[in-house]
């Protein structure tokens, strides 16, 4: 399993949006469960490609989550709480002040996925460009991408 080669990011500064998006050949549940099974996030979810120190997750609307990276380099504690689950196609939380949404459409035969961070203002999505948010999210996802290869290979 592996992404088709689709990665691409950009910065709405009109929307105070980072959109990011990644193809993959792999059914979307799996990429759903990557994204919301705690033994699996932990996997990939800190940039550098340690394991999470420390992984929870409370998967229902208002239910809450908090990742902690091994190495503090990458910052506090991400911790958010959910809004909408929609299992396989949809999750949206509240996270650092920002909205963000998971998306995970089928497209033929393929699992295209689009993570937006919409931010409150410009200067809030100025601020998360300056802390390297958008790099920093692109390397997390390259190793989801690395993730679910290596989840089905075995």
């Amino acid at each position: 399993m592996s992404t088709t080669g689709h990665a691409k990011t950009t910065i709405d500064r009109a929307t105070f949006t980072i959109t990011f998006q990644r193809t993959f050949q792999a059914p979307r549940e799996d990429v759903f469960d990557a994204w919301t099974q705690p033994e699996q996030l932990a996997e990939w979810w800190d940039p550098s490609g340690a394991r999470l120190a420390e992984c929870a997750v409370d998967l229902r609307p208002g239910g809450a989550f908090k990742l902690v990276n091994r190495d503090s380099v990458h910052g506090p504690p991400f911790t958010g709480v959910y809004r909408v689950i929609e299992r396989a196609s949809l999750l949206v939380f509240d996270a650092m002040g920002a909205l963000g949404t998971v998306r995970l459409d089928n497209e033929r035969g393929l699992t295209q996925m689009t993570v937006t961070i919409r931010c409150a203002s410009a200067e809030h999505l100025e601020q998360f460009v300056k802390l390297g948010v958008d790099v920093g999210t692109e390397r997390t996802l390259d190793n989801l991408v690395a993730h679910l290869a290596d989840h089905h290979r075995a």
